[in-house]
């Protein structure tokens, strides 16, 4: 999924303003009737609810509104040229200068480089002391900007945790959404979106994060970004590293593993509401299970068991994380 894109964008400058005379049969010397110019054309933004990508701004960089025209005889003013519009998915972070623009809503609009606005004909500068004006305006020039858009998704939960730990699979059993999934980590090499069934809550499946992931390693932090618009996050925890040594607490690790990459990214993220999920516990015994969940509890982290593969307890699960969405 291409979420990062860097364009240009120029208004249209404004037409100039004309120096003409009446010119007819009968008036061989008539007054000044040079028109005004038209304005350059307008760069708008609008979100696209059917985009879900920046991959339109992945070739076409620029983006330049036409200029107004010139303007014309007998006072006739220049054309004002059109407005062009840029479509972008909501949630599209739009940076230029010292300002952010937050599309985060559907049918968002705004005007982010105006036209120049034509310039005066001679006819404007006529006066009783100069009635033969030889002067008239240039059209002012369009704003132009260097744009940077970031796509962040729009998710009501977030699912997250290090790469092979079933988010993927979780994601289609919850929704109707098909990742890809397979038993190697970076399967996802980019966030899915789905919904939940039988409500309207949209799940991301963020791609798997690693140590360092702050510092761009992994999937980097192109994903992290993704975690900031979620409402609730659902940190999926892989149950069989249990089955790999006698210890849980290699779990307990890579939860704070996470953790510390989500703080050393934005501090903000480690106050979201969260939901730690031990999944694949088909393949654990009772014991291996009560241990796991016992080992978070002595940091003061509460732990649900699941399994995505056979559906255990995914209703409690369903059930907790819709009540935590809508809990005011």
């Amino acid at each position: 999924m291409i979420d990062f894109a860097r364009i240009t964008v120029k208004a249209g400058d404004g037409g100039d303003g004309r120096v003409s005379f009446l010119r007819r049969k009968f008036i061989p010397k008539g007054g000044p009737d040079g028109g005004d110019g038209g304005n350059g054309g307008n760069v708008f933004f609008e979100t696209d609810k059917n985009l879900n990508t920046l991959k339109a701004f992945q070739f076409t960089k620029k983006f330049a509104a036409e200029d107004g025209e010139v303007g014309g005889k007998e006072k006739c003013h220049g054309a004002n040229a059109k407005d062009i519009t840029i479509k972008v998915p909501i949630g599209t972070l739009i940076k230029f200068e010292t300002q952010v623009i937050d599309m985060h809503q559907s049918d968002q609009r705004i005007c982010l480089a105006r036209g120049g606005k034509g310039g005066r004909g001679n006819w404007y500068f006529r006066a009783p002391d100069n009635t033969t004006p030889m002067q008239a305006q240039k059209g002012t020039k369009g704003e132009f900007f260097e744009v940077t858009l970031e796509l962040k998704l729009l998710a009501n939960v977030g699912l997250i945790g290090l790469p092979n730990s079933g988010k993927s699979t979780l994601l289609s059993v919850l929704t109707r959404a098909k990742p890809k999934i397979a038993d190697y980590p970076f399967t996802t090499l980019e966030p899915n979106l789905g919904v939940m069934t039988r409500s309207d809550l949209v799940i991301a499946d963020i791609p798997g994060l690693i140590e360092g992931a702050s510092q761009g390693k992994g999937l980097g932090i192109e994903f992290l970004r993704h975690v900031e618009r979620c409402e609730l996050l659902v940190h999926v925890l892989d149950g069989v590293k249990i089955l790999e040594g006698p210890d849980p607490s290699v779990l307990v690790k890579d939860y704070q593993v996470i953790r510390q990459e989500m703080g050393k990214y934005n501090q903000e993220l480690l106050a979201k509401k969260e939901i730690v999920v031990l999944n694949k516990i088909d393949l654990l015994s009772e014991k291996q299970i009560k241990d796991c969940i016992a080992k978070f509890k002595k940091i003061k982290v509460e732990v649900l068991a699941i399994s995505a593969a056979t559906g255990k307890n995914l209703e409690q699960l369903k059930l907790t994380r819709s009540d935590l969405v809508n809990r005011q």
